[in-house]
């Protein structure tokens, strides 16, 4: 695995290394990085040839900029936000309908920014540029306290893809318990409004 580099060698203010794949975002970072070659590195990848990146060049280059920028690929997620963290890169999200994990528990504001995809612009690389050494450091390290969500890993370990799931589906019984439909009694049992224990229940129909 590539190493970080100091916040203060990094080459670049934001880097997007990804196809273009004709997505309107994607050529707006392209166009921007040809306007601001000194900020913004974002040279398309190629699936093949000489200008193909290998694995652990793609990495040297991912962590030579302060912030990652991540736009809307084919679906609503996008493997780049993930990358980021093992690079201690900001991620920036620049996808409006992205779907990221464990978001009931999570605060991600304390470690990534969202932009909208509709202001992809000179004003992005501006509001990049004004955030300082000091919160980038600040949310680096929040990164690096969550990243260990993004991976499977064994229950040794104390914190894995496994925790965040837990966390979700206790934060959904809590809900499930302020319910005005939830009730309980004195046994531990938990019970519906009919008095039916929720672990008896059935739907009053079959699901298909």
């Amino acid at each position: 695995m590539v190493k970080p580099i100091p916040l203060s060698k990094r080459k670049y203010l934001a880097n997007f290394l990804g196809r273009v794949q004709g997505k309107v975002g994607r050529l707006q970072l392209l166009k921007l990085s040809q306007q601001f070659p000194d900020k913004l590195e974002a040279p398309e990848l190629k699936f093949s040839g000489p200008e193909k990146f290998g694995r652990i060049e793609y990495f040297q280059h991912l962590r030579n900029a302060k912030f990652c920028l991540a736009p809307r690929g084919e679906s609503s997620w996008t493997l780049r936000f993930y990358e980021a963290f093992f690079v201690e890169c900001v991620p920036v999200i620049l996808s409006d309908q992205i779907e990221l994990p464990f978001q009931n528990v999570l605060d991600y504001s304390q470690f990534s920014i969202k932009w909208p995809a509709t202001r992809i612009g000179v004003e992005l690389l501006e509001y990049l540029d004004s955030i300082t050494d000091t919160e980038i450091k600040r949310m680096i390290a929040r990164g690096q306290q969550v990243r260990c969500l993004w991976a499977y890993a064994p229950e040794s370990v104390g914190c894995s893809a496994m925790t965040g799931i837990l966390w979700e589906l206790q934060r959904k019984v809590r809900h499930f318990h302020q319910s005005a439909e939830t009730f309980w009694l004195h046994n531990g049992s938990v019970v519906s409004r009919d008095l039916v224990p929720f672990n008896e229940w059935r739907p009053p129909m079959l699901l298909p």
